[in-house]
């Protein structure tokens, strides 16, 4: 049993920062692959970031260049640096962990999410 609690979302200007918070607790932590998904109202939720088995790491096209993912394995913290917003970011922000091998296509446990918004 794993829980995943984010922080860290509100709302921003276009061009604006953001950094997101993932705490996570429970059985085995540091044994599984830690990523960020996200869905905004009407779409699918789909994949932002995420790490994945060896420690590769993966982006969506649309947030290459200006999304940072990154864990704090002794503070069991999955965090996501979010810089030159988008409107288009808008979402609800989940964290997600998956077990070996990572395949991410039906993540194990999930968290509440973490509302950004980007807007003038």
């Amino acid at each position: 049993w794993v829980q995943l609690v984010e922080s860290g979302g509100g709302a921003v200007q276009p061009g604006g920062s953001l950094r997101l918070s993932c705490a996570a607790s429970g059985d085995a932590i540091n044994t599984y692959c830690m990523g960020w998904f996200r869905q905004a109202p009407g779409q699918e939720r789909g994949g932002v970031a995420r790490f994945q088995i060896g420690g590769t790491l993966s982006y969506a096209d649309v947030v290459k260049g200006r999304f940072i993912i990154s864990r704090d394995a002794a503070k069991n913290t999955l965090y996501l640096q979010m810089n030159n917003l988008k409107p288009e970011d808008t979402a609800m922000y989940y964290c997600a962990v998956d077990q070996w091998p990572c395949t991410w296509a039906t993540p194990k446990y999930w968290g509440r999410g973490t509302q950004v918004i980007v807007s003038s």
